[in-house]
């Protein structure tokens, strides 16, 4: 039996805005769901930890494989991960399962969909919570020209809208490039501060090392055995990125990022105001969102809680997730409880 398998429970399939999506369903069918939605590059079986915690705890938990991702399908139009249609993926998630309002629960990339889910459609929401990404309101010019000029071409949000060029290192070594994500701080790593945090404008904080977000760059010259970072997944759990990314590819997930411009221009007059309970839990050794990257959110989202889980990295929820899972379930429990 596999990871994937003994870790989660079984796939699902929906007919969702257009698409088909695959996710994974726990709990009692009672109260309001909470949708788990992962980043880049993950799926959902970088929730396993909180699906079992929710759903033993008594809550509906859903994490689906997101437009791209694992075994939900992947468009070819880069346009079709706009967040319009990220977005609308999990209305019509809601809608299939017969739901009117759900909490959304974000990390990375999705992060930024679960907090656009109050702005681009409040009434299909509760609450939300925020692992690593904070809420970035609207940037003050096209965020990837702002990024362009200050970091040049090699940043790799930057070098994700060359089309192919980043998929190709990526696709060409699948074991090479998850090793390289999927680690821990190295031993002794200081508390992170920079990164995506300037000014809220969600864009590179000017205090951050270039080079830290020469992503593509940084893949190709990796050698694990060189890589003080210790192994955050077993050999087991790696399988399960690596098999699935081999057979999908990473461009479905790169297209998400193809679509910062686009994202930009469609959000002129949308109100930035967060009006639903919000949670945001931050690491302390994420050096790409930092909890410092957090700062401000209150101007933004009134009725706001914050936590800390300390020496994690980027990948909280599967490095701290005991942690994660307390922090959630005391939320819940307060703000809406069984």
């Amino acid at each position: 039996m596999s990871a994937l398998e003994s870790q989660m429970p079984p796939v699902r399939h929906a007919q969702v805005n257009g698409i088909e999506m695959a996710y994974y369903e726990a709990g009692p069918r009672q109260g309001v769901p909470i949708i788990l939605c992962h980043g880049f590059p993950e799926l959902a079986f970088s929730w396993r930890h909180q699906i079992k915690a929710l759903a033993a705890a008594g809550r509906w938990v859903i994490a689906p494989d997101q437009r791209g991702y694992g075994l939900t399908s992947r468009p070819e139009a880069v346009t079709d991960y706009d967040l319009a249609h990220l977005t609308g993926d999990l209305v019509g998630l809601l809608d299939h399962l017969g739901v009117a309002k759900a909490i959304f629960c974000g990390h990375d990339w999705g992060g930024i969909i679960v907090w656009q889910m109050p702005l681009l459609h409040p009434d299909r929401v509760a609450g939300v919570i925020g692992l690593n990404t904070p809420f970035m309101a609207r940037a003050p010019a096209d965020p990837i020209e702002i990024m362009r000029n200050r970091f040049g071409e090699e940043m790799y949000i930057v070098h994700f809208q060359k089309p192919g060029e980043a998929d190709a290192v990526l696709d060409g070594d699948v074991a090479k490039a998850m090793g390289f994500f999927m680690r821990r701080p190295a031993p002794e790593t200081p508390a992170a501060s920079g990164g995506l945090s300037a000014n809220f404008s969600g864009l590179p904080d000017e205090t951050t090392p270039t080079s830290t977000f020469a992503l593509i760059r940084m893949v190709e010259l990796y050698d694990p055995a060189v890589d003080p970072r210790p192994a955050l997944l077993s050999p087991d759990e790696m399988a399960v990125f690596v098999e699935s990314f081999q057979r999908t590819g990473f461009t479905g997930g790169i297209n998400w990022y193809r679509n910062f411009t686009r994202n930009w221009a469609m959000s002129e007059g949308v109100d930035q105001q967060v009006r639903v309970p919000g949670l945001m839990v931050m690491a302390e050794k994420d050096a790409v969102l930092p909890p410092s990257a957090a700062d401000g959110m209150e101007a933004y989202v009134a009725d706001l809680e914050k936590a800390l889980v300390k020496d994690s990295g980027h990948w909280t929820q599967q490095e701290k997730p005991e942690d994660v899972n307390r922090i959630i379930l005391d939320w819940l429990a307060r703000r809406f409880p069984t």
